[in-house]
């Protein structure tokens, strides 16, 4: 997935560029160890999909991103970041983004610190950037905890609820998309209407891109996302293609009958392979194109022609390498 061939908006790609400069100098603190523990997982790259979004939502594409623009942008990453620090921990991980995870190499404690000084950071550029900025970013931090606390809560619970799954997705992916939107247009001054309208769509981009994920994770062939396929499921994650199955009258009791405890590596295939001979997946298509047509509609009050194009081909973009169910 190339993010920036479907924008199609060169001026965002090149203010990028710029922001990863900020993005480093924002969390150097001049302590070799700490500073090599805290720029970890920028050095190790990423789509830059948050950035992108605040940085495009700003400037519309039609001129270079202001520094506030940048730093509303890094502000947002600095938190993504900071929640996989925490995610790692909490999974267990042993490799992000290509390279060893920062609790793989530092060690659990050094992991958790890291990434409240990343939280830290991104609340105090915030905070620089006036007070709506700063109330954004803390509103963002309780909908990312209310996600994962919901997460947790129902880990290996078969009985997990489809609101249960979307409060938990909201939460943890489509806050931080929805808040890039929304602060890009908070240091760009929009009007209140566009505003509203671009933090909706990355709602709904946010939404769209974890259903989307979550698809890949039970089709998926091993080590095609660098973990192996059906790893939800093993880590007792039940997923919305998951819940779909565990609801078919052919197949759902089986995989209820395996489910509800953490699993070796046959029976997380097993399971997988049960949720894919339902219909599940092909319902999951189903609720992801219908955040994809709410993200259509949110675009129409966006002015900049070359914005909702590309804002259109980008969310189209998750959905098009999906197999046919």
């Amino acid at each position: 997935m190339n993010p920036h061939e479907r924008l199609r908006l060169p001026l965002v790609e090149a203010d990028l560029l710029r922001l990863e400069t900020l993005l480093a100098e924002s969390v150097i603190f001049g302590d070799e160890y700490l500073d090599s523990v805290t720029t970890h997982l920028i050095y190790a790259g990423g789509k830059r999909l948050r950035p992108m979004l605040a940085v495009a939502s700003a400037t519309g594409g039609s001129r270079p991103a202001s520094q506030d623009d940048l730093l509303g942008g890094v502000a947002l990453e600095l938190m993504h970041l900071a929640s996989l620090y925490h995610d790692d921990v909490m999974d267990e991980a042993d490799v992000r983004r290509n390279v060893d995870s920062v609790n793989a190499r530092y060690g659990n404690l050094i992991a958790i610190v890291a990434g409240d000084y990343l939280m830290a950071r991104s609340a105090a550029i915030a905070a620089d950037l006036g007070a709506e900025a700063a109330g954004l970013l803390a509103r963002t931090l309780a909908w990312l905890t209310r996600g994962q606390v919901s997460e947790i809560r129902t880990a290996y619970s078969v009985e997990r609820t489809e609101a249960n799954y979307f409060e938990a997705i909201e939460g943890k992916t489509a806050s931080l998309m929805a808040s890039s939107c929304h602060m890009g247009a908070l240091t760009a001054g929009l009007a209140r209407v566009e505003t509203e309208a671009l933090t909706e769509f990355g709602r709904c981009f946010g939404m769209v891109y974890q259903l989307r994920d979550d698809i890949l994770d039970v089709i998926a062939v091993d080590n095609e996302l660098g973990k192996p396929a059906g790893q939800d499921l093993a880590e007792g994650i039940y997923n919305l293609p998951t819940l779909f199955a565990l609801r078919d009258p052919s197949g759902g009791d089986e995989l209820r009958a395996i489910l509800g405890e953490a699993l070796n590596d046959a029976e997380r295939e097993r399971a997988r392979k049960l949720v894919v001979a339902t219909d599940g997946v092909a319902q999951t298509i189903a609720a992801a194109q219908s955040f994809l047509s709410l993200a259509h509609e949110s675009l129409a009050d966006v002015s900049s022609e070359p914005l909702r194009q590309g804002f259109a081909s980008l969310i189209e973009l998750l959905l098009e390498d999906l197999p046919k169910y």
